[in-house]
């Protein structure tokens, strides 16, 4: 598998909130550098029972989401990362936003002393790109392609979704971070995706924020 040659990053995930496309990214990501893609394991038995807001469910969905992801990122340690460049649509520690959101007091007790032992063996990315979004494009997204569940979710728990990533991210400073002013974002535009891999080559370390060309034109 060749490698864009400006692009030394080898393990990038790709976090923000579900309908922020990041799924559709790295799949382009894929295509246009070259990686192996690991998708975020949506199944889980519990969801639509948080949905539906049954006593514990949130707890039992949580510790599904956790453990799939882990066992999913663990076996990443036994590639060769030296000959894969991988791309990832979600961050590990994403899973913690949406604990801290849904989980009573006693729940995240026993949910932290999971995850911390877990976290331990995850591998970390060299690079974490978020796409931002904001409530209003949450909402606009899902009334027009979301599945019936999601439709259900009250505009407070979306609103409260993107402040917390907004928060997780203002403050993420594990590995460096590209901010993707994503509402208006389109990954249609070979223009558009070739713009957004150029910001991926000037970012070494830090924080870089960026607004796409769709995004300035509206100004």
């Amino acid at each position: 598998m060749k490698f864009s040659a400006d692009i030394s990053f080898k393990h990038i995930a790709i976090e923000g909130v579900f309908r922020s496309k990041k799924t559709l990214l790295a799949h382009l990501l894929a295509q246009k550098i070259g990686g192996q893609l690991v998708l975020d394991q949506t199944a889980n038995p519990y969801l639509k029972d948080f949905y539906n807001e049954r006593e514990g469910a949130a707890f039992l969905a949580q510790l599904i989401f956790l453990a799939n992801r882990y066992h999913q990122q663990v076996r990443l340690v036994q590639r060769d990362l030296f000959m894969d460049r991988i791309i990832c649509d979600y961050l590990f520690e994403k899973d913690k936003i949406y604990a801290y959101q849904t989980l009573t007091d006693d729940e995240l007790q026993v949910y932290e002393r999971i995850y911390g032992i877990l976290a331990e063996r995850v591998p970390r990315p060299d690079l974490v790109i978020y796409l931002q979004i904001s409530v209003n494009t949450l909402i606009r997204r899902i009334e027009k392609e979301g599945e019936s569940l999601e439709k259900n979710i009250s505009d407070k728990y979306l609103e409260d979704i993107v402040e917390a990533y907004d928060y997780f991210f203002f403050n993420y400073k594990a590995t460096p971070l590209l901010v993707v002013k994503a509402d208006d974002l389109d990954l249609s535009q070979e223009q558009e995706v070739w713009e957004l891999i150029d910001q991926i080559k000037q970012l070494t370390r830090g924080t870089l924020y960026y607004v796409p060309q769709s995004f300035r034109a509206k100004k």
